[in-house]
């Protein structure tokens, strides 16, 4: 069950958090689970556990060695990389603003914050850290069990550190692009080219049949041919969570907020540049017998798509997180 929770309701209620003061452009609204209502002091551990090494095996790699802030909360790698340099078959995605997400994950295997935050540590190629040694180590250490007990009442344990770093994910925002100022009346806010690019996106490149609403995503999942050769996909994606072969290929959009921030692209990071993705849709993705019915070729001039690769660069705005 959850919580429908607004940002003057929090205020009213004393839970201070982030979505106290939501940048413009972003839903007001933020679902937060009823069993784990967002406090001050669960922020404040959640945010001091996503930066801890001491939650990798070998104390090498923390939450945001793939989800770094000065990069939307997320790196520069076409493949996250864990512990001993191994790598990943997915690239890390963004964090901001995954409060408002329903389900998490590429493939959408977990459907709240706090089922995917413990998943990173535990996976062998991740964190590689086995949840009961993470408790030992926490439980070890006096300021944590501190933490603990002002948040929880209790010492650490794996619902709590789930509940503390879910809490913490949700103050991650971004808002207040060019473009939210421009659909709020500032027209100064974004110049010719631009203005051009954002009548692309709603128009003739079809962007917001799944890049929609205030966070810019459908968070549904969608087949592009990214990854397909020879009528295969070497990751099934969302196919490995149902079972459907009609799902094979398909992945969550993505927020399109920090976009131009956060290069390289796709589940796959192939594709470098927001240049290549424009050329990618216009092109019509990659033809495979899962494709999206949606998914067909452009016919964008070369002006066109420099104006949408523009207009996706003001979509670029200011990042908070934690408590302010």
């Amino acid at each position: 069950m959850t919580l429908l929770l607004r940002s003057s309701m929090l205020i009213c209620l004393g839970l201070a958090t982030a979505a106290a003061d939501v940048p413009l452009g972003l839903d007001a609204f933020m679902r937060v689970p009823e069993e784990n209502p967002l406090t001050p002091k669960k922020i404040q551990l959640g945010r001091k556990l996503f930066f801890d090494v001491a939650l990798s095996r070998d104390r090498s790699v923390s939450c945001a060695t793939c989800h770094d802030p000065k990069l939307g909360f997320t790196d520069d790698r076409p493949l996250a990389i864990g512990i001993g340099d191994q790598k990943g078959t997915r690239r890390s995605p963004r964090l901001v603003n995954r409060g408002y997400g329903r389900a998490f994950f590429w493939d959408g295997r977990a459907s709240s914050l706090e089922q995917q935050v413990l998943k990173p540590i535990e996976n062998p190629i991740e964190m590689d850290l086995a949840l009961d040694e993470l408790m030992r180590r926490l439980a070890a250490d006096e300021e944590y069990t501190a933490l603990f007990e002002a948040a929880f009442e209790r010492s650490p344990d794996a619902t709590a550190t789930a509940y503390a770093l879910a809490s913490y994910l949700r103050t991650i925002v971004s808002g207040d692009s060019p473009y939210d100022r421009f659909v709020a009346g500032d027209f100064g806010a974004l110049d010719p080219s631009r203005r051009r690019g954002l009548e692309i996106f709603r128009g003739k490149g079809g962007c917001t049949v799944c890049h929609l609403g205030p966070n810019l995503t459908d968070e549904e999942f969608h087949n592009t041919g990214v990854g397909w050769t020879d009528d295969q996909t070497a990751d099934v994606g969302r196919e490995i969570v149902t079972g459907s072969p009609g799902d094979r290929g398909a992945f969550k959009t993505p927020t399109l907020r920090e976009v131009a921030l956060s290069g390289p692209y796709m589940h796959d990071g192939s594709l470098e540049t927001l240049e290549d993705v424009v050329d990618f849709y216009d092109d019509g993705g990659v033809a495979n017998p899962a494709l999206d019915m949606d998914v067909e070729p452009l016919g964008l001039s070369d002006a066109e798509k420099a104006d949408l690769a523009a207009f996706l660069e003001a979509l670029n705005g200011e990042i908070r997180e934690g408590l302010r």
